[in-house]
């Protein structure tokens, strides 16, 4: 199947996707617990991630998946030529809560390398879209990254893990941002800040998530213009593409900054007045 096939049976799965979450929200009819003893998942995101899987396995029989509830084994990033990265629900906690900032990303690898990308955001009304080498779009019209070179103006975004003892060294990296940037965004889906990076909307993104998390929004960004990267060297064995600590991604001229920032902050150089 073509790249440009593939990508339209991606969309028409995330949208048939979108409508059993909408639906699950207006019914109020799902369950919601605890996976690992803090991170929240509901009946929902099982039932949307078993939606994809099989829509995906009746199209493309026998192509390796890597999905956050069905098929979480991370081992096949190093080993799949084909692999399909799904998040059914990037956002639950919002979902759950009733918020909006929700959506379903899926993304297409090959030979270690994104080829597309599809974040859908159903409560928005929004789908964003990648190809490999040919561009980014929302609802089908081209998309942008933001252009500044200033990073005083600089909206930034980022997140913080479920686990509370792993928030501390994190602040460091808050409090500089606050301090050298106009202000920060915890929206609650990597997905939808990263696509927010791709059309302009945030300068910047940084955080350290699973690999169905952002393989499609990374992508996203990147065909948009956006620069992406680690903010220190990949482990090897694992396509960069795929690997989760420590992502940085930006506006071009900004993107070195904002790194040499966020390392100082780790590394407790900066100091406030």
């Amino acid at each position: 199947m073509l790249p440009q096939q593939r990508l339209e049976l991606a969309i028409d799965i995330a949208r048939e996707a979108g409508e059993k979450i909408v639906a699950a929200r207006h019914g109020q009819a799902f369950n919601q617990r605890l996976k690992n003893g803090q991170e929240l998942v509901t009946d929902v995101d099982v039932a949307v991630d078993t939606l994809i899987s099989e829509r995906l396995e009746a199209s493309l029989p026998g192509e390796q998946r890597l999905s956050e509830e069905l098929t979480p084994d991370r081992e096949v990033m190093s080993t799949a030529e084909s692999l399909w990265v799904i998040d059914p629900i990037d956002g639950t906690v919002n979902f759950a809560h009733g918020l909006r900032h929700v959506a379903v990303s899926i993304a297409w690898v090959s030979e270690g390398k994104t080829r597309l990308g599809v974040v859908h955001a159903p409560f928005l009304g929004e789908t964003y879209t990648a190809l490999y080498g040919q561009g980014a779009w929302c609802n089908g019209k081209p998309i942008h990254a933001s252009r500044t070179g200033n990073l005083q103006r600089c909206l930034v975004a980022t997140g913080f893990p479920y686990r509370r003892d792993s928030r501390p060294p994190l602040m460091r990296r808050l409090m500089a941002v606050l301090e050298h940037c106009q202000d920060v965004r915890r929206n609650g889906s990597a997905a939808l800040d990263l696509c927010d990076v791709a059309c302009g909307r945030l300068d910047a993104y940084y955080e350290s998530v699973s690999p169905w998390d952002f393989a499609a929004g990374v992508l996203i960004a990147r065909e948009a213009g956006a620069r992406t990267g680690h903010l220190y060297p990949c482990p090897k064995g694992i396509p960069e593409d795929l690997y989760g600590e420590n992502i940085l991604v930006s506006a071009p001229e900004i993107h070195a900054e904002l790194g040499d920032l966020l390392r100082a902050a780790d590394a407790n150089e900066l100091r406030y007045d």
